[in-house]
């Protein structure tokens, strides 16, 4: 079990097993509110198109971007760049979050943790996104192009 740090919040990150309740061929339910929301429909097809299993928590990236005041297509681009869109996800680690060591208890769990990471972490705040990025993965020069490309797949503009 680890111990993440984030401000004065300690949150304990193990292992659970969850079943999925939705089959390969179910379509998820998004959460109320994000029914009619376009950006739902865009993130779903991107994920659905590429064979992505997170293509089943679409309004999850949604609800953790517009609680921690995120571009929404952010976090479903590091997931991609990090995981394949969670085909190559470890303990619910969309994102390989602490060089893919982190464990989540659930994929939504992971979602949420890294969006509230990525607005208030030390490393985070109060950053435009390049500086973001390059804080997130300092190893090469790409990456935040490679994450902004990815963005612009999922949709044009913010």
């Amino acid at each position: 079990m680890r111990r993440l740090f984030a401000g004065g919040m300690v949150m304990v990150a193990g292992m659970v097993s969850v079943q999925s309740s939705n089959s390969p061929t179910e379509t998820p339910q998004p959460a109320p509110g994000y029914r009619d929301d376009p950006r739902f429909e865009t993130l779903t097809r991107f994920f659905h198109r590429l064979a992505c299993p997170a293509e089943q928590y679409a309004a999850e990236f949604l609800i953790a971007a517009d609680n921690n005041e995120l571009d929404w297509r952010l976090l479903p681009s590091l997931s991609f760049v990090e995981t394949a869109g969670g085909k190559d996800a470890r303990n619910n680690n969309l994102f390989g979050w602490d060089s893919g060591r982190a464990k989540f208890s659930s994929p939504t769990a992971g979602i949420h943790a890294v969006g509230y990471q990525l607005k208030h972490g030390r490393p985070y705040r109060n950053k435009r996104l390049d500086r973001v990025l390059a804080a997130y993965n300092p190893a090469t020069e790409e990456y935040a192009q490679t994450v902004k490309s990815v963005m612009r797949r999922i949709s044009p503009t913010e």
